[in-house]
């Protein structure tokens, strides 16, 4: 199973194409499927990163577009040398990448902001959820997560953690896949005892936990 999850990416495509044809090409990159694709996207991606919290974002981009620039010219010019020696007619060599169609229809971007919006959605309620207390428990979680953020704020800066977020996308999917059974292991031994834990507080704090569906019932009843 992919990171992306057989089941729910399945469900992607049959429902949402567009959603699919974006994770297909990503898990393929993350996951190393074509060595010299990843180590190029990786590599690249990399060094921009690297750049970018070394100089400012316009500098990179100027530097990076001109780089781009200069070696498209130069094959360009390389090419039309070539045939005119060659008395060869190839045509234009970005013809491909010139014909590409790269419009967005109407129907697209609907889909992608649909998707948008269901998350933000999501993510809006979560957090009224979490802030105004309606599981006294999750709130908590939430509250030591907050505080762990707090020392990672303190060591790292916002760049370094985009860096680090970047490397752990093209590196712990790969190394999941490899050490699968073991880390599933692992894994469920820390959720069996985060849940043991989560238990026991509950029933320590009552507060804002639910009543079971049969107590609420039969308090509806009196």
């Amino acid at each position: 199973m992919s990171a992306f999850g057989e089941t729910g990416q399945n469900g992607v495509c049959k429902h949402r194409p567009l959603i699919c044809s974006i994770l297909d090409p990503m898990e393929s990159l993350i996951y190393w499927r074509d060595v010299k694709k990843s180590g190029i996207v990786f590599g690249a991606g990399l060094i921009t990163l690297v750049a970018i919290s070394s100089f400012s974002v316009i500098s990179v981009f100027a530097y990076l577009s001109l780089l781009a620039l200069f070696g498209t010219v130069a094959f360009r010019i390389y090419k039309s040398v070539t045939q005119a020696v060659q008395k060869t007619n190839e045509g234009h060599p970005f013809k491909e990448y010139l014909e590409l169609d790269l419009t967005l229809s109407q129907d697209k971007v609907q889909n992608i902001a649909g998707v948008a919006v269901a998350h933000i959605n999501g993510f809006t309620s979560e957090l009224r959820r979490l802030f105004l207390v309606e599981d006294i428990i999750d709130s908590i979680k939430f509250g030591v997560i907050l505080w762990v953020f707090t020392y990672v704020g303190a060591w790292f800066n916002g760049m370094t953690l985009v860096i680090l977020a970047f490397v752990s996308l093209f590196t712990l999917p790969k190394v999941y896949e490899n050490n699968k059974q073991s880390i599933d292991t692992y894994l469920d031994l820390v959720r069996s005892k985060l849940t043991e834990i989560t238990d026991k507080i509950r029933v320590a704090i009552p507060i804002g936990n639910k009543k079971p569906v049969a107590a609420a019932e039969s308090d509806k009843d009196k």
